[in-house]
């Protein structure tokens, strides 16, 4: 079954010229204190944000986004940022977006200690963030330019998507990307053999993170959501998750990763993660997944750190390339 992605789909939609008769419920108000133009420079909106009501330009030129997330979601709705800030990994920006839509954006330093001086001298006219990662540089960053704040990362991806999207006056276009990750999850679980079938296959997601322990992933992040959009069972471990996050285990405990299919990825230095340890250990070699062909080493940056439309859609395709087999 050859699956569709809603990327092509979306993008070309975008640009029939239909799109502008498509409305989407705003997330928060709306307030023209300029122009009375929707295309004046000067026409703002008022967006609702975790540090409260913000006002921004209609059609803001000049992005600046301090988190992978935000990165994700501005190039999703065909917005290249003028300044990102890089997660910590040797490639720069994530390795899964595409190298046409990054080239050009100036990187602003590493994601929790952005360059304030980067920042403004790109003159942004709006900048994208959340509170946990940057609540603390909120002051000094509005001085800069209207700073649209989600309040966490993660798990309220799709919420928080909307969001910039209406920050960025993309709302049309985010309910298209949005519509089309629904039917590209509908196509991967019929071809999974259906809902019934997807929700008895128990599915487990390991992360080996340098100088931490071994994360069994719970119900409440990303990667959760995506598999249970899916339907994909998950297995009783996940329920001890510590906040629904993660269940951390040492090597001597790795068997607790157990289930039907087990998807795993390294953060760091594989030997310092302690990834080559477990993974040559007998209680590894010996679970049932292992001993079925069914575990499955996963690209971090796409699977745990890109958070977004657009990765959700590329590993979409990669549970489908990995499960239907």
């Amino acid at each position: 079954m050859t699956l569709r992605s809603f990327r092509p789909r979306a993008l070309a939609a975008v640009s029939l010229t239909a799109v502008a008769a498509l409305t989407l419920a705003a997330c928060g108000s709306s307030d023209d204190s300029g122009s009375d133009s929707a295309s004046g420079s000067d026409a703002t909106r008022t967006v609702t944000t975790a540090m409260g009501d913000v006002k921004v330009k209609k059609a803001p030129q000049r992005v600046v986004v301090l988190d992978t997330a935000e990165l994700d979601s501005a190039l999703t709705l065909g917005v290249k940022p003028v300044g990102a800030t890089h997660a910590d990994v040797t490639s720069g920006f994530l390795n899964y977006l595409p190298k046409d839509q990054v080239a050009g954006i100036e990187d602003v330093g590493q994601m929790m200690t952005p360059n304030l001086e980067a920042i403004a001298g790109l003159k942004p006219d709006l900048i994208l963030t959340s509170k946990i990662r940057h609540g603390d540089k909120y002051a000094e960053l509005s001085k800069i330019a209207p700073t649209v704040m989600t309040e966490n990362t993660g798990y309220p991806w799709k919420e928080n998507f909307r969001v910039h999207a209406e920050a960025l006056g993309k709302e049309a276009e985010a309910k298209m990307v949005a519509d089309g990750y629904a039917d590209h999850v509908a196509d991967v679980t019929k071809a999974l053999g259906g809902k019934e079938k997807v929700a008895a296959t128990e599915v487990n997601m390991v992360r080996f993170v340098e100088g931490a322990d071994i994360r069994i992933y719970g119900k409440k992040n990303y990667i959760a959501t995506i598999l249970a959009d899916v339907g994909l069972g998950r297995p009783a471990i996940t329920d001890q998750a510590k906040d629904g996050f993660s269940y951390d285990v040492s090597p001597e405990k790795i068997d607790l990763a157990d289930a039907d299919v087990v998807f795993h990825s390294t953060y760091g230095d594989p030997k310092k993660s302690k990834e080559t340890e477990t993974t040559g250990s007998g209680l590894w070699k010996n679970m049932d997944a292992v001993k079925n062909g069914k575990v499955f080493a996963v690209d971090d940056q796409l699977w745990i750190q890109g958070i977004g439309y657009t990765a959700a859609d590329k590993i979409l395709g990669e549970l489908h390339k990995s499960l239907v087999k």
